[in-house]
C-alpha cells in the first residue's frame, strides 16, 4: 500500500473507532508509542488501545495527515488531530494536537509509530492543572533524555 494511502485508511480507522481495521495496517509485531496512553505492542493491544482508550476518552475524531513523505522504509507526516472530550478535564471541549508522526514501515504496513506532540498545549487546552501539567511533561522529558541519541548530546562534556 502507498504511504499516501496507508495514512488515509489511518485516519478513516480512527474516526471510526474500528479497532481492527486500525490494527491491519500495522505488522503483527508492530507497536505504537501513543503520547498519552504509551507503547502498545502487537495488533491486539493497537486496536484495544483505539477502541478501549482513545474512543473512552473522546469523541467526534478528525484526523488530517499534512504533506506525508517517505522512502518505503521510514515515514513522516505533519498532522492535525481533534476530537470533543469526555474525560474530567476534557468533557465539553473541541481539543486540537499539533504534531509529526513517525512511521517506521515495512512491507507496506507500520511496523513502529511515534507521536511528537506539542504536549504543553494540548495539556493546556484539557484544562490540566499546573502540577499535573508539570508532571506529565517531567515524565516525557525523562523517556527523551533515556534514549541513546539523546545521552550522546547530553552527556557531552
Amino acid at each position: 500500500m502507498r504511504f499516501a494511502a496507508l495514512l488515509e485508511e489511518f485516519c478513516a480507522a480512527v474516526k471510526a473507532g474500528d479497532g481492527q481495521r486500525f490494527a491491519r495496517l500495522f505488522t503483527e509485531d508492530a507497536v505504537y508509542h501513543d503520547v498519552f496512553y504509551g507503547p502498545h505492542a502487537g495488533r491486539d493491544a493497537i486496536a484495544e488501545m483505539l477502541e478501549a482508550r482513545f474512543h473512552r476518552d473522546a469523541r467526534n475524531f478528525e484526523w488530517q495527515m499534512i504533506a506525508p513523505v517517505d522512502d518505503g522504509r521510514v515515514g513522516y507526516a505533519r498532522w492535525l488531530f481533534s476530537f470533543d472530550g469526555a474525560t474530567a478535564h476534557t468533557e465539553g471541549k473541541r481539543i486540537l494536537m499539533e504534531g509529526v508522526g513517525l512511521f517506521e514501515l515495512r512491507d507496506g504496513l507500520i511496523a513502529r509509530y511515534e507521536d511528537f506532540v506539542k504536549n504543553g498545549e494540548v495539556l493546556l487546552r484539557m484544562g490540566f492543572p499546573p502540577d499535573k501539567l508539570y508532571r506529565v511533561l517531567e515524565r516525557n522529558v525523562a523517556q527523551q533524555d533515556a534514549r541513546p541519541e539523546v545521552r550522546a548530546h547530553l552527556d557531552r562534556q
